[in-house]
């Protein structure tokens, strides 16, 4: 497809793709700018939905008189259109040039429990809602409302906070039509419906509601309507969707608050009871901003919670520092025996488990160490780092460049390719994995000692789409995809060959891809078998106003087994896409009331078996791993190892 800026053909390149959103694919067009264009009722996106079809077409034609009347004087932090793409006879508008924010992140994953993980700090979080506020009081006084304000059209970049998707601001006579679930204010919906749905106009005030819904979830990692209702009255249960027509909270006593969520005493009185009033009592207006600038945040030395408050609100007792005994006594709870094996007051960073049983990297006190206490090295994780351990090497990804560091040898650099602020690479037992410029390649085996032994040994597996392709690896196969304007192309490898096969067809969900994740199983033999493995898929996307979660199991040959959908935050072993291991053909799935089976029976994917005794030691945020000896659980600060009856 061609489009034209100022009569000048621009002609659409999947590899210059760096956007796919639910009504728009954006690109580079090198010189600053990016290029967001509108998908049309064609976009295979689309393909057999009639809806999304229709409410294409009637989006395009609003725009055409909309985006010639654009405000002038917004927010230098808008990114609002610069110049209009059109047809080649200038009359169509199919969409417009923008500046482009480079290495941005959306605030999405502010409220993500591995960013604070991971070293993003509570301060640093307060700092850019304060920057947002400054930016939203700018647009209001432009005479201007954002509408469907939510935290994926707020990207963040080098502590600056940006607003995108300007093209659905309302102002004048153009109203904005869409919304999403999460941050619609329900006193514009009709609460006779069964759950959030816009039915009156946007204004400043619901702009507001959904700002504080922002920082709520990027200060607490979870939103007003987070958790699980428990009534203890049958007749008092309503569907997850609908909580915010009847304002049930996490502040109510009924709702199970989410383990992986920071704990709401962490924040001081008077911005706790602002919360209170704006989701439970309705208030309205202007956030009061000097409630984000006056936060004074500490972590407390014993149990390293952050927290603005005179003391920390949470701690009971000092944690154990890694150095500390490597095991402690076992506690039994119905069939479930659990033995503490690790406990940090720092961070657990990445895990693994292997012939040499169980592999750890920690931050703590400055330093980066081993499961064994060795240093790696010293300085402070970073939000856009990966981590992952590799035997005794440990691999550290920012930006383009992956490092390894092995004991006794020089650390190895090896260039890769992003997806957004994700370096791609992945590893197994055997090799290290990396895309590059067009290219899947594999390492040798673990141990090489230096940068030209690494690079030399690199086996091109095959050719995917520079900077645009993410993929996982198991035992003995890989799964991948990328998704480029007008192509979705999903793929399978062989673990060890070269050769990939890309024509697996994955069922992507409809909307916007916001998250990704992959485990894989194999059969039982060790080595494994050929042709016995499993990929378990976990996609999330914003679609028709909700986030839904999708999971496809696809066999080594490339064949889709099973599929399934659930919505975020059920409480089902879906609603999360987290916590997730496979071995021997099922999946284990951790929940915040304990881990689940879940198998796959004639097509469909089955939840087989659940296991309460587990559920005081996971959360949904729990990384699983199988090993000889049980199951391990890896949380932020402790690792143990479950044994099931």
């Amino acid at each position: 497809m061609d489009v034209y800026l100022n009569g000048k053909r621009v002609r659409l390149d999947p590899r210059s793709s760096i956007g796919k959103g639910g009504e728009a694919d954006v690109f580079d067009l090198g010189d600053g700018r990016a290029l967001k264009v509108w998908k049309t009722p064609d976009h295979p996106d689309y393909a057999g939905q009639d809806a999304e079809q229709r409410a294409a077409e009637g989006r395009i034609e609003r725009h055409q008189d909309k985006l010639r009347v654009f405000p002038r004087a917004l927010p230098d932090q808008v990114i609002a259109p610069v110049e209009l793409a059109t047809d080649k006879a200038r009359k169509h508008i199919v969409g417009y040039a923008m500046r482009l924010v480079r290495g941005a992140e959306p605030l999405l994953r502010y409220g993500e429990p591995s960013m604070r993980q991971g070293g993003l700090t509570a301060a640093a979080a307060s700092e850019v809602l304060a920057r947002l506020h400054r930016i939203v009081d700018g647009i209001h006084t432009c005479g201007v409302v954002i509408g469907d304000f939510n935290d994926l059209n707020v990207l963040v970049a080098g502590g600056e906070a940006f607003v995108i998707d300007a093209d659905s601001f309302q102002f004048g006579p153009f109203l904005c039509q869409v919304f999403t679930e999460r941050f619609v204010d329900p006193l514009l919906c009709d609460p006779s419906l069964p759950r959030p749905s816009l039915a009156r106009p946007y204004s400043q005030g619901s702009d507001w509601y959904a700002f504080a819904v922002m920082v709520m979830q990027s200060l607490l990692c979870v939103g007003p309507y987070g958790g699980v209702f428990r009534p203890r009255s049958a007749a008092a249960r309503v569907p997850q969707c609908a909580r915010p027509l009847h304002r049930i909270t996490v502040f109510d006593r009924d709702v199970r608050y989410p383990k992986p969520a920071i704990p709401y005493q962490v924040l001081p009185d008077d911005l706790l009871e602002v919360l209170y009033r704006i989701f439970v009592k309705d208030q309205r207006g202007v956030f009061p901003r000097r409630l984000l600038e006056s936060l004074a945040w500490t972590r407390c030395p014993a149990c390293g919670v952050e927290h603005a408050r005179a003391s920390c609100p949470t701690c009971a007792s000092a944690g154990r520092s890694i150095a500390g005994p490597a095991k402690e006594s076992a506690a039994a709870r119905g069939e479930v025996v659990a033995t503490r094996i690790l406990s940090t007051r720092g961070v657990i960073l990445a895990a693994a488990v292997g012939a040499g049983g169980l592999a750890a990297l920690v931050h703590e006190d400055g330093r980066f160490l081993r499961e064994d206490g060795s240093v790696v090295m010293s300085g402070a994780p970073h939000p856009a780092m990966r981590f992952a351990v590799h035997g005794q090497a440990t691999l550290i990804g920012r930006g383009g460049e992956l490092v390894v560091l092995s004991p006794g040898a020089a650390p190895e650099r090896v260039q890769v390719d992003c997806v957004g602020t994700r370096p791609v690479f992945d590893v197994n037992a055997r090799a290290r994995y990396w895309a590059r410029g067009g290219q899947l390649l594999r390492s040798g085996r673990p141990g090489a000692a230096a940068l030209p032994c690494e690079e030399a040994a690199a086996v091109p597996l095959g050719e995917v789409l520079a900077g645009q392709t993410i993929f996982w690896v198991g035992p003995s196969f890989g799964l991948g995809f990328y998704r480029a304007g007008n192509v979705s192309i999903a793929f399978v490898f062989d673990a060890e060959r070269p050769g990939i096969k890309d024509t697996v067809k994955l069922p992507f969900p409809g909307g916007k891809l916001t998250g990704a994740t992959c485990v894989f199983d194999a059969d039982s033999g060790s080595p494994p078998r050929k042709g016995r493995g499993r990929a378990w898929l976990f996609l999330a996307a914003e679609q028709a106003g909700r986030t839904v979660h999708r999971c496809v199991v696809v066999r080594e040959d490339g064949a889709v087994e099973a599929a399934a959908d659930a919505e975020a935050g059920d409480g089902s072993w879906l609603g999360a896409l987290t916590g997730k291991c496979a071995a021997s053909g099922f999946l284990l799935s951790a929940t915040d009331a304990g881990v689940v089976r879940v198998e796959v029976r004639g097509g469909a994917l089955v939840e087989a078996r659940q296991f309460p005794g587990t559920e005081p030691f996971v959360s949904q945020s729990s990384r699983l791993f199988v090993g000889p000896e049980g199951l391990f659980v890896v949380d932020a600060q402790v690792i143990t190892l479950l044994r099931i009856a």
